[in-house]
């Protein structure tokens, strides 16, 4: 019978992506066939699925540290916010609907379903699956028809590893809060902890964790130290992408509100010629910017006016006359246009706003959402690379006669007739050693040897090795019923 084992944190950023990955890894290592599942993810980080649909990236990192393509059941329910109180819902790959956060407790009874089906499937298929949970247990406020944490492990009958992050402190507490907390009964589905992130000798907290088991009852199965060479597995969240101090090209990325598929930036983040900024709001654009990054966006229209509350135009218009250049990543490419108009009201209310203007094209927001992985030929250097399309909205215009790249024959994207700007819906291009050299050596940059993708399965293996030495893994696996 294929077994399961669930990891809960006792709060959100505790590390429950990198150390389900690791856990993966170190299965895999260990013969088995294993594969990832996390019930219900938020994030508008997300990766186009080998089934043509979408899930959280960090789904799609486990899924390669577990060997498999990424697929749909792997995270059958994502929510993508796209303003302060409101979130598109993406169900088994799709869109359902956009809701309202107080709305979704209604909804979330009829999606339980689907979250069992998909981990069902993956529990056929598979000697072992590893769960992630969601914010926290503790959470009890949320846990009527919860379906991301204990409401899905007593549903489907997974024991659960409890994960503390003793870096931001007062991991004693965040433990045993949580059993005190929590209903008894979900209590009982916890079958033990462990301790993430810890800084110096670990044996320091030897006395803290013997206390917890003696409070809690629940045995430990380990104090992992912090992991290094995290970031240099691709990040979930926008703060976790580490900025370089490269001393060659300055490349500015504009950090939106509602920043989406940020996963571009990882590639560059590790380059040693590169020197990358996350330029964050209240930051003017620095003067010495060679390339300035807009990345996409969940909400266009929305952090369009974002970008102008900055005075993000104005400096963008000072370093396009300085002769710095200017690339724009899907909803960042759209905004770099003359105008983009959502008559239907797809991403927000219904209406046109006008475009930064650098590029000559215009960009219609439609209900049908893109969803493919390409392979493409830079038009500049005639170097293939292989991407991905998750966007709304069609762009034409003038310039598309410039195209950023070619799909086979079909021409992508789009270029200023001084060859300063450019925009694209592709995704993923810079994971592309051969092109991501040939890209930063039109802008001056000189040649690396980083492997990106080599890089990220390193980076895995260490990790793994790093909980072989400091978690019980074959007693924390031992516990998947």
């Amino acid at each position: 019978m294929t077994r399961a084992v669930m990891i809960q944190g006792t709060g959100s950023n505790v590390g429950k992506s990198i150390l389900v990955a690791g856990l993966l890894r170190a299965a895999r290592n260990r013969g088995l066939s294993v594969a990832p599942f996390k019930p219900q993810n938020m994030s508008n980080n997300a990766a186009v699925t080998v089934d043509q649909g979408e899930i959280g990236r960090a789904q799609a990192l486990q899924a390669l540290a577990a060997g498999l393509a990424p697929h749909t059941d792997m995270n059958p329910v994502l929510l993508k916010p796209e303003t302060e109180t409101g979130a598109q819902v993406i169900v088994q790959g799709k869109r359902l609907t956009t809701v309202k956060a107080r709305d979704y407790a209604k909804l979330k009874p009829q999606l339980m379903g689907h979250v069992l089906d998909s981990f069902e499937r993956l529990k056929a298929a598979h000697d072992l699956v590893i769960v992630e949970g969601a914010g926290s247990p503790a959470e009890v406020n949320l846990r009527l028809g919860d379906i991301a944490n204990m409401g899905f492990a007593t549903a489907a009958n997974v024991p659960v590893i409890l994960a503390g992050d003793i870096d931001r402190g007062g991991v004693i507490a965040q433990i045993i809060g949580t059993q005190a907390v929590i209903d008894p009964a979900d209590a009982q589905q916890i079958k033990g902890f462990l301790i993430n992130k810890f800084r110096g000798d670990p044996t320091l907290f030897d006395d803290g964790f013997r206390l917890i088991e003696d409070r809690t009852g629940w045995p430990g199965f380990g104090t992992v130290p912090w992991f290094a060479d995290a970031w240099r597995l691709p990040a979930e969240d926008a703060l976790d992408i580490r900025e370089s101090k490269g001393d060659g090209l300055h490349i500015v990325c504009l950090c939106f509100s509602r920043m989406a598929n940020f996963d571009d930036m990882d590639p560059l983040a590790q380059e040693p010629g590169v020197r990358l900024t996350m330029l964050r709001t209240g930051q003017a654009i620095p003067g010495d910017a060679d390339l300035v990054i807009l990345p996409g966006s969940k909400s266009t229209r929305g952090d369009l006016d974002v970008l102008r509350a900055q005075g993000w135009d104005i400096d963008l218009r000072a370093h396009h006359r300085r002769g710095g250049h200017i690339l724009g990543l899907c909803g960042g490419y759209q905004m770099l246009g003359a105008r983009i108009s959502d008559p239907d009201g797809i991403e927000g209310a219904p209406g046109d706003t006008p475009g930064l203007g650098f590029l000559n094209v215009n960009t219609t927001m439609t209900p049908d959402k893109r969803l493919t992985e390409v392979s493409a030929r830079h038009a500049a250097t005639d170097i293939a690379f292989r991407g991905y399309e998750i966007h709304i909205g069609r762009t034409n215009g003038p310039d598309c006669a410039r195209p950023f790249a070619f799909v086979g024959a079909a021409p992508e994207g789009a270029e200023s007739a001084d060859g300063t700007v450019r925009g694209s819906y592709l995704h993923g291009m810079f994971r592309d050693d051969a092109f991501r050299h040939a890209f930063l050596a039109t802008l001056g940059g000189t040649a690396s040897t980083l492997s990106y993708n080599a890089t990220v399965e390193t980076t895995l293996d260490a990790l793994a090795q790093h909980l072989e030495t400091h978690l019980d893994i074959g007693a924390l696996l031992a516990v998947a019923l």
